[in-house]
């Protein structure tokens, strides 16, 4: 009171979601490389990015900055995914390659995000990465088989060696074979 003694102190920090470290491990360990964009301070950016092993943080960005900073990720090379939960992310969910969007977040981030996280877990971040992955070679594989078929079966049966009714069934086949391979990912563990 006038003799410019303190009263009181207080402090205000961000802290990191538990389950972040894993997730950005679990991403190194598939090669790939994490950064933060964030419109906190720069201390308060850098002291998240090292508690959770990010080796990259660009601080103190507004909405629109995002979206200039992944645009300009994405002429270094490489795919660029973005991942946030916020109003202020969707601009660079929308420059992003891929945005993913936590199932929690807002309802403009989730309009703009090509991918939707049902749980706010980070680690279903790299979770959805493998799902995706074996989704896309489960496809190829599904072409290869397709295309394989046709190819043998289609000259077989023009020059009569391949009765209707053997095609049918071995067409019927080859479908069922394809279901089984696209349910194989249901049976398939994400989670290492």
């Amino acid at each position: 009171r006038g003799t410019g003694t303190a009263l009181a102190i207080i402090a205000f920090s961000d802290v990191s979601r538990d389950t972040a470290r894993s997730a950005v491990a679990a991403l190194k360990a598939m090669g790939i490389s994490s950064v933060m964009l964030t419109g906190d301070g720069q201390g308060a950016a850098d002291h998240i990015a090292r508690d959770i092993g990010i080796e990259i943080a660009f601080a103190e960005i507004k909405p629109a900055e995002k979206a200039s900073t992944i645009a300009t990720l994405k002429e270094q090379g490489g795919v660029i995914a973005m991942v946030g939960d916020g109003v202020n992310d969707a601009p660079a969910l929308a420059a992003a390659d891929v945005g993913i969007a936590m199932g929690s977040g807002t309802a403009v981030a989730i309009e703009t995000a090509g991918i939707i996280l049902m749980r706010s877990d980070p680690r279903m971040v790299p979770d959805a990465i493998r799902l995706s992955k074996r989704v896309v070679m489960t496809i190829r594989s599904g072409l290869f088989w397709a295309f394989a078929y046709n190819i043998v079966a289609i000259p077989i049966a023009a020059i009569g060696w391949l009765s209707p009714g053997i095609s049918a069934l071995a067409m019927g086949f080859s479908d069922v074979v394809l279901a089984i391979n696209s349910l194989r990912l249901y049976a398939k563990k994400l989670v290492d």
